[in-house]
């Protein structure tokens, strides 16, 4: 059974990051999990940083996330996100959403704001990066297949396999990078 992996918003704002994740959920890798909210927070945060972004077009790719992966969506997290402290409150739903969920993992570039005290005991909180680079590590074959379409699905630009790796380590992904560029000619 594949890990599940909720993901907050700054794990799906970057396009690189996101799409990764997505064919990893659709090989069937891991089992990737998000809420309506979440996806609203990463498309006003995209929106905020690229005004020249169409909020319909991001508004596509969220519901073709959402067909992709069918069972990605998390529901009736709400009861549980007022019993939940967090440094941050407005963190609270995310927390909430990876606990109904019964994730594995809560996806995240900010690790301090979900303290190891306040988690599910079998729940971690680990970036992208080592989630990836762990996953790596059990399934190098699986993961390096699904990089492969992944890079293969690039038309706007199409990249080489060293401008595919570059633009993973520039949105934050250096372990897996560091990791896959011996095995990069395939690709």
């Amino acid at each position: 059974m594949p890990p599940v992996a909720l993901c907050d918003a700054n794990a799906l704002y970057p396009a690189p990051v996101r799409d990764l994740l997505m064919w990893l959920g659709v090989n069937g890798i891991i089992g990737l999990r998000w809420t309506e909210r979440i996806m609203a927070e990463w498309v006003d945060n995209l929106l905020e940083n690229r005004p020249d972004l169409d909020r319909d077009r991001l508004t596509r790719t969220c519901s073709e996330m959402n067909r992709a992966i069918p069972d990605a969506l998390v529901s009736g997290y709400e009861s549980v996100v007022e019993t939940l402290t967090l440094p941050d409150a407005d963190d609270r739903h995310v927390l909430a959403a990876a606990i109904t969920a019964g994730a594995d993992v809560l996806l995240t570039w900010n690790r301090r704001d979900f303290p190891a005290t306040q988690l599910p005991r079998r729940m971690r909180v680990v970036s992208p990066d080592e989630f990836l680079d762990e996953l790596f590590e059990v399934d190098a074959l699986r993961v390096l297949s699904s990089m492969s379409d992944h890079r293969r699905s690039l038309r706007r630009p199409a990249k080489s396999a060293e401008e595919y790796l570059a633009t993973l380590a520039a949105n934050g992904l250096s372990r897996l990078v560091k990791r896959v560029r011996p095995m990069a000619d395939e690709l």
